[in-house]
Protein backbone atom coordinates (compact mmCIF):
# COMPACT_ATOMS: atom_id res chain seq x y z
CA UNK A 1 0.00 0.00 0.00
CA UNK A 2 1.26 3.46 -0.86
CA UNK A 3 2.00 5.64 2.16
CA UNK A 4 0.14 8.93 2.28
CA UNK A 5 1.26 12.15 3.98
CA UNK A 6 -0.32 11.64 7.40
CA UNK A 7 -0.44 13.13 10.84
CA UNK A 8 2.29 11.82 13.18
CA UNK A 9 -0.22 10.14 15.46
CA UNK A 10 0.53 7.50 18.05
CA UNK A 11 -0.97 4.03 17.71
CA UNK A 12 -4.34 3.15 19.17
CA UNK A 13 -4.53 -0.24 20.81
CA UNK A 14 -8.17 -1.07 20.19
CA UNK A 15 -10.26 -0.22 17.14
CA UNK A 16 -13.83 1.11 17.36
CA UNK A 17 -16.73 -0.20 15.33
CA UNK A 18 -17.68 1.25 11.99
CA UNK A 19 -19.94 4.28 11.72
CA UNK A 20 -22.75 4.26 9.16
CA UNK A 21 -22.64 0.94 7.36
CA UNK A 22 -21.85 0.86 3.62
CA UNK A 23 -25.43 1.73 2.68
CA UNK A 24 -25.53 4.77 4.94
CA UNK A 25 -22.19 6.13 3.78
CA UNK A 26 -23.11 5.63 0.12
CA UNK A 27 -26.37 7.50 0.70
CA UNK A 28 -24.49 10.49 2.10
CA UNK A 29 -22.03 10.42 -0.80
CA UNK A 30 -24.81 10.25 -3.38
CA UNK A 31 -26.66 13.16 -1.77
CA UNK A 32 -23.44 15.17 -1.59
CA UNK A 33 -22.80 14.67 -5.29
CA UNK A 34 -26.19 16.21 -6.07
CA UNK A 35 -25.34 19.37 -4.12
CA UNK A 36 -21.81 20.11 -5.29
CA UNK A 37 -21.04 23.43 -6.92
CA UNK A 38 -19.66 23.36 -10.44
CA UNK A 39 -16.15 24.16 -9.24
CA UNK A 40 -16.23 21.54 -6.48
CA UNK A 41 -17.60 18.94 -8.89
CA UNK A 42 -14.73 19.62 -11.30
CA UNK A 43 -12.13 19.44 -8.52
CA UNK A 44 -13.55 16.14 -7.29
CA UNK A 45 -13.47 14.76 -10.83
CA UNK A 46 -9.82 15.80 -11.19
CA UNK A 47 -8.90 13.71 -8.14
CA UNK A 48 -11.28 10.77 -8.36
CA UNK A 49 -11.92 10.43 -12.07
CA UNK A 50 -15.03 8.32 -12.56
CA UNK A 51 -15.15 7.22 -8.89
CA UNK A 52 -18.34 8.59 -7.35
CA UNK A 53 -18.59 10.16 -3.92
CA UNK A 54 -20.85 7.23 -2.99
CA UNK A 55 -17.91 4.90 -3.64
CA UNK A 56 -15.40 7.26 -2.03
CA UNK A 57 -17.53 7.48 1.13
CA UNK A 58 -16.91 3.83 2.08
CA UNK A 59 -13.19 3.71 1.29
CA UNK A 60 -11.81 4.38 4.82
CA UNK A 61 -13.96 1.54 6.14
CA UNK A 62 -13.19 -0.76 3.21
CA UNK A 63 -9.48 -0.33 3.88
CA UNK A 64 -9.78 -1.47 7.49
CA UNK A 65 -9.32 -5.02 6.23
CA UNK A 66 -5.81 -4.08 5.11
CA UNK A 67 -3.29 -5.55 7.61
CA UNK A 68 -1.03 -2.51 7.35
CA UNK A 69 -0.57 -0.91 10.83
CA UNK A 70 -1.82 2.41 9.46
CA UNK A 71 -5.28 0.95 8.86
CA UNK A 72 -5.29 -1.41 11.84
CA UNK A 73 -4.17 1.14 14.42
CA UNK A 74 -3.25 4.64 13.32
CA UNK A 75 -6.43 5.55 11.45
CA UNK A 76 -8.85 3.80 13.82
CA UNK A 77 -9.63 6.81 16.05
CA UNK A 78 -10.36 9.08 13.10
CA UNK A 79 -13.94 7.83 12.77
CA UNK A 80 -15.37 9.28 15.99
CA UNK A 81 -15.04 11.77 18.83
CA UNK A 82 -15.51 11.26 22.54
CA UNK A 83 -16.99 14.21 24.45
CA UNK A 84 -16.02 14.75 28.05
CA UNK A 85 -18.53 17.56 28.47
CA UNK A 86 -22.25 17.43 27.80
CA UNK A 87 -22.70 18.18 24.09
CA UNK A 88 -19.95 20.51 22.90
CA UNK A 89 -16.57 19.52 21.51
CA UNK A 90 -13.47 21.00 23.13
CA UNK A 91 -9.91 20.73 21.74
CA UNK A 92 -8.97 18.92 24.94
CA UNK A 93 -11.42 16.14 24.00
CA UNK A 94 -8.99 14.94 21.32
CA UNK A 95 -6.67 12.21 22.63
CA UNK A 96 -3.02 12.03 21.66
CA UNK A 97 -3.76 9.69 18.77
CA UNK A 98 -6.27 12.15 17.33
CA UNK A 99 -9.95 11.83 16.48
CA UNK A 100 -12.38 12.66 13.69
CA UNK A 101 -11.99 16.42 14.17
CA UNK A 102 -8.20 16.45 14.12
CA UNK A 103 -8.19 14.14 11.08
CA UNK A 104 -10.70 16.35 9.28
CA UNK A 105 -8.58 19.44 9.97
CA UNK A 106 -5.46 17.66 8.73
CA UNK A 107 -7.03 16.37 5.55
CA UNK A 108 -8.58 19.75 4.77
CA UNK A 109 -5.13 21.32 4.92
CA UNK A 110 -3.65 18.53 2.82
CA UNK A 111 -6.34 18.94 0.17
CA UNK A 112 -5.55 22.65 -0.10
CA UNK A 113 -1.78 22.15 -0.20
CA UNK A 114 -0.65 22.86 -3.78
CA UNK A 115 2.48 20.76 -3.22
CA UNK A 116 0.67 17.62 -2.00
CA UNK A 117 0.82 14.62 -4.37
CA UNK A 118 -2.37 13.86 -6.24
CA UNK A 119 -2.76 10.41 -4.66
CA UNK A 120 -2.51 11.95 -1.20
CA UNK A 121 -5.16 14.49 -2.13
CA UNK A 122 -7.47 11.75 -3.42
CA UNK A 123 -7.08 9.90 -0.12
CA UNK A 124 -7.72 13.13 1.79
CA UNK A 125 -10.92 13.72 -0.16
CA UNK A 126 -12.18 10.21 0.58
CA UNK A 127 -11.44 10.66 4.28
CA UNK A 128 -13.23 14.02 4.39
CA UNK A 129 -16.37 12.58 2.78
CA UNK A 130 -16.31 9.64 5.18
CA UNK A 131 -15.54 11.58 8.37
CA UNK A 132 -18.32 14.11 7.82
CA UNK A 133 -20.72 11.19 7.48
CA UNK A 134 -19.33 9.65 10.67
CA UNK A 135 -19.89 12.82 12.68
CA UNK A 136 -23.57 12.74 11.78
CA UNK A 137 -24.02 9.26 13.26
CA UNK A 138 -25.05 10.14 16.83
CA UNK A 139 -23.23 7.21 18.43
CA UNK A 140 -19.95 8.31 16.85
CA UNK A 141 -20.13 11.35 19.07
CA UNK A 142 -19.59 9.21 22.11
CA UNK A 143 -19.41 9.58 25.83
CA UNK A 144 -16.71 7.88 27.88
CA UNK A 145 -17.37 4.33 28.93
CA UNK A 146 -19.38 2.30 26.41
CA UNK A 147 -17.56 2.65 23.07
CA UNK A 148 -20.34 4.52 21.35
CA UNK A 149 -23.06 2.07 22.35
CA UNK A 150 -21.13 -1.02 21.26
CA UNK A 151 -21.21 -2.27 24.83
CA UNK A 152 -24.97 -1.80 25.08
CA UNK A 153 -26.03 -5.34 24.17
CA UNK A 154 -29.63 -5.63 23.07
CA UNK A 155 -31.74 -7.67 20.66
CA UNK A 156 -33.05 -6.23 17.40
CA UNK A 157 -36.25 -8.01 16.38
CA UNK A 158 -35.15 -10.90 18.58
CA UNK A 159 -31.61 -11.24 17.21
CA UNK A 160 -28.53 -10.34 19.31
CA UNK A 161 -27.10 -6.94 18.43
CA UNK A 162 -25.92 -3.74 20.08
CA UNK A 163 -27.07 -0.14 20.07
CA UNK A 164 -24.27 1.04 17.79
CA UNK A 165 -25.09 -1.50 15.08
CA UNK A 166 -28.76 -0.61 15.15
CA UNK A 167 -27.92 2.98 14.26
CA UNK A 168 -25.11 2.07 11.86
CA UNK A 169 -27.04 -0.26 9.65
CA UNK A 170 -30.01 -2.15 11.11
CA UNK A 171 -32.54 0.68 10.79
CA UNK A 172 -31.21 1.62 7.34
CA UNK A 173 -30.87 -1.84 5.82
CA UNK A 174 -34.19 -2.90 7.30
CA UNK A 175 -35.95 -0.80 4.65
CA UNK A 176 -34.59 -3.15 1.93
CA UNK A 177 -33.76 -0.14 -0.22
CA UNK A 178 -30.52 0.12 -2.19
CA UNK A 179 -28.35 3.12 -1.40
CA UNK A 180 -29.39 4.81 -4.67
CA UNK A 181 -33.09 4.19 -4.00
CA UNK A 182 -32.74 5.52 -0.47
CA UNK A 183 -30.77 8.58 -1.61
CA UNK A 184 -33.40 9.34 -4.24
CA UNK A 185 -36.17 9.04 -1.66
CA UNK A 186 -34.43 11.37 0.76
CA UNK A 187 -33.50 13.83 -1.99
CA UNK A 188 -37.08 14.02 -3.22
CA UNK A 189 -38.25 14.93 0.29
CA UNK A 190 -35.75 17.74 0.91
CA UNK A 191 -37.14 21.23 0.60
CA UNK A 192 -35.04 24.18 -0.60
CA UNK A 193 -35.45 25.70 2.86
CA UNK A 194 -33.99 22.58 4.48
CA UNK A 195 -31.03 22.47 2.12
CA UNK A 196 -30.26 26.12 2.90
CA UNK A 197 -30.65 25.57 6.65
CA UNK A 198 -28.49 22.43 6.64
CA UNK A 199 -25.64 23.91 4.59
CA UNK A 200 -23.46 24.64 7.61
CA UNK A 201 -19.83 23.57 7.13
CA UNK A 202 -19.21 23.62 10.88
CA UNK A 203 -18.07 20.39 12.61
CA UNK A 204 -18.83 21.86 16.05
CA UNK A 205 -22.50 22.21 15.09
CA UNK A 206 -22.68 18.69 13.63
CA UNK A 207 -21.18 17.27 16.82
CA UNK A 208 -23.55 19.16 19.10
CA UNK A 209 -26.57 17.94 17.13
CA UNK A 210 -25.33 14.35 17.19
CA UNK A 211 -24.69 14.48 20.94
CA UNK A 212 -28.28 15.52 21.64
CA UNK A 213 -29.61 12.66 19.51
CA UNK A 214 -27.13 10.25 21.08
CA UNK A 215 -28.56 10.89 24.53
CA UNK A 216 -32.06 10.08 23.31
CA UNK A 217 -30.91 6.96 21.44
CA UNK A 218 -30.33 4.86 24.56
CA UNK A 219 -33.25 2.55 25.35
CA UNK A 220 -35.07 2.79 28.64
CA UNK A 221 -33.79 0.67 31.50
CA UNK A 222 -34.97 -2.90 31.02
CA UNK A 223 -35.76 -2.34 27.33
CA UNK A 224 -33.61 -5.09 25.85
CA UNK A 225 -35.56 -6.29 22.79
CA UNK A 226 -36.00 -3.45 20.32
CA UNK A 227 -38.23 -3.62 17.26
CA UNK A 228 -40.94 -1.59 15.55
CA UNK A 229 -41.61 0.97 18.31
CA UNK A 230 -37.92 1.91 18.48
CA UNK A 231 -37.62 2.07 14.69
CA UNK A 232 -40.76 4.21 14.51
CA UNK A 233 -39.28 6.69 16.99
CA UNK A 234 -35.77 6.87 15.62
CA UNK A 235 -35.69 6.02 11.89
CA UNK A 236 -36.85 9.58 11.01
CA UNK A 237 -33.83 10.86 12.94
CA UNK A 238 -31.54 8.46 11.09
CA UNK A 239 -32.91 9.68 7.77
CA UNK A 240 -32.56 13.33 8.72
CA UNK A 241 -28.94 12.80 9.77
CA UNK A 242 -28.19 11.05 6.48
CA UNK A 243 -29.79 13.93 4.59
CA UNK A 244 -27.93 16.55 6.60
CA UNK A 245 -24.65 14.71 6.17
CA UNK A 246 -25.06 14.62 2.39
CA UNK A 247 -25.83 18.32 2.19
CA UNK A 248 -22.97 19.19 4.52
CA UNK A 249 -20.37 17.10 2.72
CA UNK A 250 -21.23 19.18 -0.33
CA UNK A 251 -21.24 22.43 1.65
CA UNK A 252 -17.82 21.63 3.13
CA UNK A 253 -16.31 20.82 -0.27
CA UNK A 254 -18.00 23.81 -1.92
CA UNK A 255 -16.50 26.09 0.71
CA UNK A 256 -13.10 24.44 0.57
CA UNK A 257 -12.81 24.73 -3.19
CA UNK A 258 -14.14 28.28 -3.14
CA UNK A 259 -11.17 29.21 -0.95
CA UNK A 260 -13.15 29.46 2.31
Amino acid sequence: MRRFSLLPLTLLLSAPAYAWGPTGHRITGALAEQNLSGVARAQVRLLLGTESLADAATWPDDMRSDPDPFWQRTASPWHYVTLHGAHGYAPTDAPGEGDAVTALTHYRALLRDPKAPRDDKAAALRFIVHIIGDLHQPLHVGKPGDRGGNDVKIAWFGKPSNLHSIWDSEMIDGTRLSYSEYAERLSSRMTPEEIIAWSAADPALWIEESAVLRDAAYPAEGETNLSWPYAYRHRPEVEERLSEAGVRIAAYLNQLYAGG
